[in-house]
């Protein structure tokens, strides 16, 4: 049997359809919300890329930027606190800040608190970008979740904190 995608079906749901016809004896209802995340996951950097494209940059490299304009006066973190509030490993983060500094949008200095620390700065060029970029993905963001209504979103973003919350903890359960 083939299962295809179509308007009432999803990926996930041809994926589970293969998965149930081959091993109907594996339960698979965690694939129906793994899945779909996995997916949608794609599809959200896809349209974040599209989105700061328009400005230069990668998403990744907005991201940066975005928060260290969001964490307020004088727009800079050490890299450890940059990295808490991001989804990207030490090394992929050092790699990406040594790009974005090449671009001119931050800055590294030791940490005068810390000699052996660093600090990361947005530029005025990094902070520029940031205040035309930032209402544009805002926008996009909302724009993606436009078909839930509040309350569905409350809920949703309830359901996924309490997933990321556990499954952060190394919790099975």
């Amino acid at each position: 049997m083939s299962y295809l995608v179509d308007d009432e079906q999803d990926i996930a749901d041809a994926g589970i359809g293969l998965w149930n016809e081959e091993r109907p004896e594996i339960d698979t209802s965690g694939k129906a919300i793994t899945g779909r995340i996995l997916r949608l996951s794609e599809i959200i950097l896809d349209r974040m890329n599209e989105t700061t494209q328009k400005f230069g940059v990668k998403y990744s490299t907005y991201a940066v930027i975005a928060t260290l304009r969001a964490s307020g006066e004088p727009y800079r973190m050490t890299p450890k606190a940059l990295q808490s509030t991001m989804l990207i490993s030490s090394g992929g983060l050092s790699n990406l800040m040594r790009k974005i500094e090449e671009q001119g949008y931050i800055r590294r200095s030791i940490d005068p608190k810390d000699g052996r620390g660093v600090l990361v700065e947005l530029t005025p060029e990094g902070f520029a970008l940031s205040e035309e970029a930032m209402p544009v993905q805002a926008a996009t963001e909302r724009n993606m979740v436009r078909m839930l209504s509040e309350e569905e979103q409350k809920t949703l973003v309830d359901l996924l904190r309490r997933m990321v919350l556990v499954n952060s903890m190394g919790t099975r359960g």
